[in-house]
């Protein structure tokens, strides 16, 4: 079992303690899983008060011999309400806080309630951005975790051949490749930040179920199997002549990659070609221009007016309607900061990974890549390695 090395939690600590003083609060409290894995090493039941300086302190509701043994902060301490959680942050030393900060974009609206309760007469405050921002940039140790999960993806791709053929259910093809995925060690569940935006592995779609629309702030939808979850593989079956995309989001201890491929059992429409050929100009542009420095907005704008320039910008990222980006960071979250979008003007600084995914969708199916990259000083490194060409069967 991979356990997270005090240096890094302290590094990561230190830069949010850099941002917490700057913004003027005296501490931030941590609850969410995903937080609390990054910033502490375990995702155990449990409140993380990181002050502007000193000591962070966790406070243990369940289980406390679990995070005693996956954390390798100093300050590991029992908690049996949160009622007690100023008293415990007194006995440190943390009196009289004034601001503290919260991860207002995922916190329920009734634990905010009962926290300004809780912490009266302190001003709680939304610290999300200074997470986000934390977390934007990954270190040596989480890129090393990072290729691990893109091993992962290779292995899963590789066996592909083995079980698409023509007439199996997509739902039937994605339980088998999701089979290889946990027998390698895919933890099984992709964290995703965003309110509501759920997913389980991925989508694997093909033919007309590319173009089905659904919820997820993503290019493509697809049926799901009922109403509950619509989205991701249905009962179709894959025909001859189509593209078979394969979207998936390999994750190996808690860190993740988004991958996509197009296979086909036969030959593609020479639309469908071309408009693959357009897909790798985006891609190998974007894979130029993302130096650190470059505006997330700016690589945006450069791949939409490459699809435009195809004559293809109706049918760039969706259709009929469109995902607002071509890229999005990625590590333990499958939508982590910076994303390539209009708007986001965060410019890209070494050390960043970034899923690209140009995509083309018609009425008829889809065609795409998608790879996870890491920003180095001469552009973007690949992480996720396979055949990028439309892979024909």
């Amino acid at each position: 079992m991979r356990l997270t090395p005090r240096s890094e939690l302290m590094a990561r600590i230190l830069k949010l303690q850099q941002l917490i003083t700057a913004a003027g609060f005296d501490g931030i409290v941590i609850v969410q899983n995903a937080d609390l894995f990054y910033f502490a090493g375990t995702a155990q039941q449990s409140h993380l008060y990181v002050p502007a300086s000193g000591k962070p302190v966790l406070m243990v509701k369940k289980s406390l011999a679990r995070a005693r043994e996956e954390s390798a902060l100093e300050e590991i301490i029992p908690l049996i309400n949160a009622k007690e959680i100023p008293g415990m942050l007194a006995d440190y030393g943390y009196r009289d806080l004034g601001v503290i900060g919260f991860e207002m974009d995922v916190l329920p609206a009734a634990l905010f309630m009962r926290y300004q309760k809780i912490f009266a007469p302190a001003k709680l405050t939304d610290a999300s951005k200074l997470i986000r921002t934390v977390k934007m940039v990954k270190s040596a140790y989480e890129i090393e975790i990072i290729k691990d999960a893109a091993r992962l993806n290779y292995a899963m791709f590789s066996r592909v051949r083995d079980y698409l053929q023509q007439g199996i259910a997509e739902v039937e093809f994605a339980a088998k490749l999701e089979s290889v995925y946990r027998q390698k060690g895919h933890q099984g569940y992709i964290r995703a930040r965003g309110f509501n935006q759920e997913i389980v592995y991925g989508h694997i779609l093909s033919g007309s179920n590319l173009a089905v629309p659904s919820f997820l702030d993503s290019p493509t939808g697809g049926p799901g199997l009922n109403p509950s979850f619509p989205q991701g593989a249905g009962y179709k079956r894959i025909n001859a002549n189509e593209p078979v995309m394969v979207d998936y989001v390999g994750v190996y201890d808690g860190y993740m990659v988004d991958q996509t491929r197009i296979f086909c059992i036969g030959q593609l429409p020479e639309k469908m070609v071309r408009a693959y050929e357009t897909i790798i100009s985006i891609q190998e542009t974007l894979k130029q221009n993302a130096v650190p420095g470059a505006l997330c907005e700016d690589l945006y704008t450069r791949a939409v007016d490459i699809a435009y320039q195809a004559g293809l910008g109706d049918h760039f990222m969706g259709y009929p309607e469109a995902a607002p980006f071509v890229g999005h960071g990625i590590g333990i979250e499958l939508d982590e900061w910076p994303v390539l979008a209009k708007g986001f003007k965060i410019p890209l600084e070494e050390g960043m990974v970034l899923a690209l995914e140009p995509k083309f969708v018609f009425p008829e199916g889809a065609v795409g890549i998608e790879n996870t990259f890491v920003v180095r000083n001469n552009g973007l490194e690949t992480i996720t390695n396979f055949d990028e060409g439309i892979i024909y069967l």
